[in-house]
C-alpha cells in the first residue's frame, strides 16, 4: 500500500526558537564582518510557543510537520547533557504524536 501523499511545514530549531546562545553560529551572529546582518535573538520564540506553532500546522490542514532538534541546547557542552531539553523535545514529539500530526510509515 502506498502511504498517502503529505503536505506539511518545517522548521529549523535555530532559525525560529531564538536565543540558542550554545550553538557555534551564535558567535558569528554576534561579531562584526560577517554575512550576518542581524543576530537572531528571541527569533519568533517557538521555543516557547511550540504548541501555537503545533495548532497553525493543524489548523491549516497540513499532515506533517519537520522540525529540528537544536543540538546544543541538549548538550550544551562536550559530554554534557540537559535532561531538561531531552523532555522538552520529547514533549513535542508527544503533542505531534497526540494530535495526529505524526506518522510512521
Amino acid at each position: 500500500m502506498t502511504p498517502p501523499f503529505l503536505w506539511g511545514a518545517a522548521t529549523a530549531g535555530h532559525q525560529v526558537e531564538g536565543n540558542n546562545v550554545a550553538a557555534d553560529i551564535w558567535l558569528l551572529e554576534q561579531v562584526t564582518g560577517t554575512t550576518f546582518v542581524t543576530p537572531s535573538g528571541d527569533a519568533c520564540d517557538s521555543l516557547n510557543r511550540w504548541r501555537e506553532d503545533i495548532a497553525i500546522v493543524r489548523a491549516l490542514g497540513l499532515n506533517a510537520y519537520r522540525f529540528s532538534i537544536e543540538w546544543s541546547r541538549i548538550e550544551p557542552a562536550e559530554g554534557q547533557f540537559s535532561r531538561a531539553w531531552l523532555d522538552h523535545y520529547a514533549a513535542v514529539v508527544a503533542a505531534l504524536r497526540a494530535g495526529g500530526a505524526w506518522r510512521r510509515w
